[in-house]
């Protein structure tokens, strides 16, 4: 019998995650012996939980889910540029009783929309939203070159702190510019789940528009219902979801899975 690993997700809420499934599938798939389990965590409790999981010696890592991802990343341990820069982390991996932490969230959404024949280089983008979803990708879409980013938010002075934090690295503001379209809108707002979601008007966009909403479900988002009034490229987080999940399980396990196939079960689950 092989060596069997303890990994998990840990969150609050967690009912409805879809990462055990993703997980078990990988595992299958590369023949690597797991058990993952969901962990329904309050604040107050993470700092213990964090330490008694990885005191059992067949543990290998975890992910991190809202609301944890910023805790996390207070962890004792080796925390990545990119982790530490977000200040979040998705990603735990135990090594040599050594833990590492990591964000493979933008590394995610980046295959994925890579997938979908999207190149962010030179490209105008567009963030709804500024929590710690949007901050999360928002690292990775400057490093592939975007040409301008624009944040809106209900509250300003998140969208500022955002704008704040990351001009030194891109052309980034508040305010929208109808001088150029919009190449890709993305949605991290939670709204874009709930149905509070309110339709932005008078946006500067074409047919060739691509939408992205960071939220995955198996029926379709209100963000993507009012998207597909304009554009045919509209597309939710649940490509993202799988390819964050396969780096985390590259990390664990020095070997990145197929994720084509998984992409497909889940998007039979929609049906």
């Amino acid at each position: 019998m092989s060596k069997k690993y303890k990994l998990g997700v840990v969150g609050n809420p967690i009912e409805h995650s879809l990462s055990p499934f993703i997980h078990s599938r990988f595992s299958r798939n590369e023949n690597i012996n797991i058990e993952y389990l969901p962990y329904k965590i309050n604040d107050s409790e993470f700092d213990n939980f964090i330490n008694e999981f990885f005191s059992d010696k067949s543990s290998k890592g975890l992910n991190v889910t809202l609301p944890h991802k910023k805790k996390a990343a207070n962890i004792d341990g080796k925390i990545s540029e990119e982790a530490s820069y977000i200040n979040a982390v998705n990603t735990i991996v135990k090594s040599k009783n050594e833990l590492f932490l990591f964000s493979t969230d933008g590394l995610g959404f980046i295959n994925d929309i890579d997938n979908k024949n999207f190149n962010m280089r030179d490209k105008n983008i567009l963030l709804i939203g500024a929590g710690a979803a949007i901050e999360s990708i928002l690292y990775m879409v400057i490093k592939n070159k975007a040409k301008h980013v624009t944040i809106i938010n209900r509250t300003s002075d998140k969208a500022d702190r955002l704008i704040r934090k990351f001009s030194n690295m891109a052309s980034i503001n508040s305010e929208i510019n109808t001088d150029y379209k919009f190449d890709l809108v993305i949605n991290g707002s939670s709204a874009g789940l709930t149905g509070d979601f309110e339709p932005i008007e008078n946006l500067p966009l074409d047919d060739k528009t691509f939408f992205y909403d960071l939220n995955y479900s198996l029926v379709e988002t209100p963000f993507c219902k009012w998207a597909k009034q304009n554009s045919n490229n509209v597309f939710d987080g649940i490509g993202m979801l799988v390819f964050q999940a396969a780096h985390s399980f590259e990390k664990w396990f020095n070997v990145f899975p197929e994720t084509s196939g998984v992409i497909k079960d889940l998007e039979k689950m929609r049906e």
